[in-house]
């Protein structure tokens, strides 16, 4: 029998890739006892994260940095304690359970792969370590310099097809969620990356870590500008490439040139 976590999709991935098959019951009843006390920390975060990273370590092979880019920490040397996986891995091949990539083939090809993302964290600007690249407000697509926090409006994905981006990342390849940075006009602007690729917009971007972030068709690059009117002192323009560097947290391969 194979017992296992359900983390990213909703459903037991190692059910399927261990020849099993998941049942929809429409007059079952689900029923859930409350315990007087948890044996549990009163954050759950910490837990929830460790045992998303043993199932992605386990299950999802290649797929796996998907969790860590989730999570938005390093794929090596995370510095999480995920304890000894072996007993799982050697479930596994006991079992000859299949690839990952079988079961988004065969079981859940509605979901969408972010293979080709090569970087990802937060971005920050060497004028101001304190600062990080953020979405902004939704409803405004423009975006802007906010103190770190490293939540999801400041998670940042660079892909081998140089774009950049921002924001919550759509789970299914039917949802156009995904947001890009776009040169507009000289503007740096957030529009949906589908959208912008049909209308042929300037949303590549030349990144390399600890150097300038430059669009491929406009040459001109992001950078901070001292205002007044910002409220942390800068502001993003897009203009002549100046000296200014940026740095990513996580690297996952060779950042294209």
């Amino acid at each position: 029998m194979c017992i296992c976590v359900c983390v990213c999709v909703c459903v037991c991935v190692c059910v399927w890739q261990c020849g099993g098959s998941v049942e929809v019951l429409p007059c079952s009843r689900i029923a859930h006892i409350e315990r007087a006390h948890k044996p549990y920390t009163e954050n759950l975060t910490a837990h929830v994260r460790r045992n998303a990273l043993r199932v992605a370590e386990v299950w999802m092979d290649q797929y796996k940095s998907h969790v860590y880019m989730a999570w938005n920490v390093p794929l090596q040397n995370s510095g999480i304690n995920i304890g000894d996986i072996s007993e799982r891995k050697a479930l596994r091949s006991r079992l000859r359970c299949r690839s990952f990539s079988w079961f988004l083939s065969n079981i859940y090809s509605e979901l969408r792969s972010y293979i080709d993302t090569v970087a990802y964290g937060v971005l920050k600007n060497s004028l101001r370590d304190d600062l990080c690249l953020d979405q902004g407000p939704d409803t405004d697509n423009v975006p802007i310099m906010y103190l770190c926090h490293g939540m999801t409006p400041q998670h940042i994905y660079y892909t081998s097809s140089q774009q950049i981006h921002l924001g919550v990342l759509s789970p299914t390849i039917d949802d156009d969620d995904n947001k890009c940075l776009v040169d507009v006009n000289s503007r740096p602007r957030l529009l949906e990356c589908s959208y912008a690729a049909t209308k042929h917009m300037k949303l590549t971007w030349t990144f390399t870590q600890g150097g300038s972030i430059q669009n491929t068709e406009s040459q001109h690059c992001l950078e901070l500008l001292e205002s007044r009117q910002a409220e942390f002192g800068f502001q993003l323009v897009i203009q002549d490439c100046t000296s200014q560097k940026w740095t990513i947290t996580n690297i996952l391969t060779v950042l294209p040139q």
